[in-house]
């Protein structure tokens, strides 16, 4: 009987990492799929042009304040749920972007520019 009591007090620990690993794994995946939608080509794009960098270096500013961390940005987790939220609502309001092929990079959208710099900051974290 010792035995069911002590794997009990030991299986809400070994669940808790299983959870945080899944979730940072879930986390990893959506910034991984955002980074090949979009992020990919909006940051190649960036390094052709001082002007696209700085507009995402603020974004990125405004991301990284807005979770809470803007010395050492966010971790991948509450990155990728800010992405999340992001979407959703661009989902939400029926907002399209074009194929990234038809992209006029030097006229990009709030969101696309706001997607982009997560992508910077997962880039920067190793997320990605």
């Amino acid at each position: 009987m010792s035995n069911d009591t002590s794997y009990t007090a030991a299986g809400p620990a070994a669940s808790g990492d299983f959870a945080e690993t899944t979730r940072r794994s879930v986390a990893r995946s959506t910034l991984n799929g955002l980074m090949i939608w979009l992020g990919e080509a909006g940051l190649a794009a960036a390094r052709e042009s001082a002007g696209l960098q700085a507009t995402i270096d603020q974004h990125a500013a405004a991301v990284r304040d807005a979770l809470g961390d803007p010395e050492h940005g966010p971790g991948a987790v509450p990155l990728a749920g800010y992405a999340t939220g992001v979407r959703d609502a661009l989902i939400e309001a029926q907002w399209q972007l074009p194929p990234t092929s038809e992209l006029d990079w030097s006229a990009l959208e709030w969101p696309a520019l706001r997607l982009i710099a997560i992508c910077a900051l997962a880039r920067a974290g190793g997320f990605v």
